[in-house]
C-alpha cells in the first residue's frame, strides 16, 4: 500500500493536532508487535496500548461496564463490580454473535479513549496505536484521530508457536488464538510497512530504527504542509 501524502491538513484532526502523525501497529499473536512498539517508544514515539484501553473500559468505573452487563448478564460482573474478563471470554470465544455484540459496545468506548489520549499530546507527536485487532475492526479508525498508515509485524508460524509456548500456551491454545485473529494476508493487505520478525532482538531493534526514520520523514512532510 502506498504511504500517504499531505497536500492539506488531515480531515480527521482539528486545530494544531492536524500535525500529529498517527500510526496503526498490528500483528498476529507471537509476532513481536509489542516488542517493536517498545523499540519505537524508546526512540520517541508515543505508544498507545489500545488493548490496554479495552481492559480499561470494562475495568472498575469503565464506561462500558454497565452496558456489557446489560447484554451478557450478572454472570460477567466480578466481585469488585467491574467485568470478570475470564467469564466474558468464556461467553464470546467462538461465538461470533456474542463477540460482535461485545465489540459494538466496547469499541466506541475505546475509540473515545484514543481521542481523549491524543487530545492531550503535543502537536508534533508521532503516535503509535498498538492494537491486536486492527484488521478485524474499526478501532483507531472510526474516530476523530484515526491512524494514517499501518505497520504490520509478521513472523514464521513455527517461530510464533515457539514464542507462545515460552509464554505458557499449549500448541492447541496458541492455534485457537491465531485462528480467532485475521489472517496474515488480511493484515498484509493493509500494510504500508511490513516487518518480518524472524531474527534476534537486535535485528528487530535495527528494523525499528529504520521504521522510525521513515516515520520521522513522513512526519516532517506533514509538518511542512
Amino acid at each position: 500500500m502506498p504511504v500517504p501524502s499531505w497536500e492539506q491538513p488531515s480531515e480527521t484532526s482539528t486545530g494544531s493536532l492536524a500535525a500529529v502523525l498517527i500510526v496503526g501497529l498490528t500483528g498476529g499473536i507471537g509476532t513481536g508487535k509489542t516488542t517493536l512498539g517498545e523499540a519505537l517508544a524508546r526512540r520517541g514515539a508515543v505508544v498507545v496500548d489500545v488493548d490496554g484501553l479495552g481492559r480499561q473500559v470494562i475495568g472498575h468505573g469503565g464506561s462500558a461496564v454497565e452496558e456489557v452487563i446489560a447484554r451478557f448478564g450478572e454472570r460477567v460482573r466480578s466481585d469488585q463490580g467491574d467485568i470478570d474478563r475470564a467469564a466474558l471470554a468464556d461467553i464470546v470465544f467462538g461465538d461470533d454473535q456474542a463477540l460482535g455484540d461485545l465489540s459494538a459496545i466496547s469499541h466506541p468506548a475505546i475509540n473515545t479513549l484514543i481521542d481523549t489520549t491524543v487530545d492531550k499530546l503535543p502537536d508534533d507527536a508521532i503516535v503509535v496505536l498498538d492494537m491486536a485487532v486492527l484488521a478485524e475492526s474499526s478501532l483507531g479508525y472510526d474516530n476523530r484521530h484515526r491512524y494514517e498508515l499501518v505497520v504490520v509485524v509478521e513472523a514464521p508460524i513455527d517461530l510464533r508457536f515457539q514464542r507462545l509456548e515460552q509464554r505458557g500456551l499449549t500448541v492447541e491454545e496458541a492455534k485457537a488464538r491465531m485462528d480467532a485473529q485475521a489472517t496474515d494476508d488480511e493484515r498484509q493487505a493493509l500494510a504500508h510497512y511490513l516487518v518480518t520478525n524472524a531474527g534476534s532482538l537486535d535485528d528487530l531493534n535495527s528494523t525499528a530504527g529504520e521504521i522510525w526514520g521513515e516515520l520521522q520523514r513522513l512526519h516532517a512532510e506533514k509538518l511542512a504542509v
